[in-house]
């Protein structure tokens, strides 16, 4: 009988002002998934034992570094730092924002220069500044469902 090599699914949290830890350990823990929840402290440590609580030290991007240098295919990876998402996507890992909004190949291009277009926008506007749209039950919501859909497709 062949043995099965395929690498197990992980699901790495970029927590630093994720919004949506609870809903993606509750995912986690039905499809039995190690999940990373990767941020420079302050968080309370979950109790269950598929979460893993991971402190880095502070520093520019050395969350996103942790979580970039050891995903890869077969992972889920939940985020809102875009360039991030570039390097995981770039790695094998399926992304999602915290709407549920899947970040991909076929996206993620688009997305970077959006985001750098709004950078420079605000950059020569001191008066543009907003904070974007609250975060709602239907980005929860749509969240979950997104989540759940992914899990499933990187367990395959």
């Amino acid at each position: 009988m062949p043995i099965d090599t395929a690498p197990m699914t992980s699901l790495f949290i970029d927590a630093d002002a994720c919004p949506v830890k609870a809903e993606a350990e509750r995912v986690a823990t039905r499809h039995k998934v190690r999940m990373y929840v990767v941020s420079n402290g302050g968080l309370r440590p979950s109790q269950n034992p598929l979460v893993e609580t991971i402190i880095v030290p502070d520093g520019p991007d050395i969350a996103d570094i942790w979580i970039a240098d050891r995903c890869g295919p077969g992972d889920v990876v939940v985020t809102g730092d875009i360039p991030l998402a570039a390097r995981c996507i770039e790695a094998g890992a399926r992304v999602l924002k915290h709407n549920g909004e899947a970040l991909t190949a076929a996206n993620i291009g688009n997305v970077l220069a959006t985001r750098d277009l709004m950078t420079d926008l605000r950059a020569a506007d001191p008066f543009r500044q907003g904070g974007g749209k609250g975060f709602t039950k239907a980005d929860r919501s749509r969240f979950l469902e997104a989540l759940e859909r992914e899990m499933r497709l990187a367990q395959r």
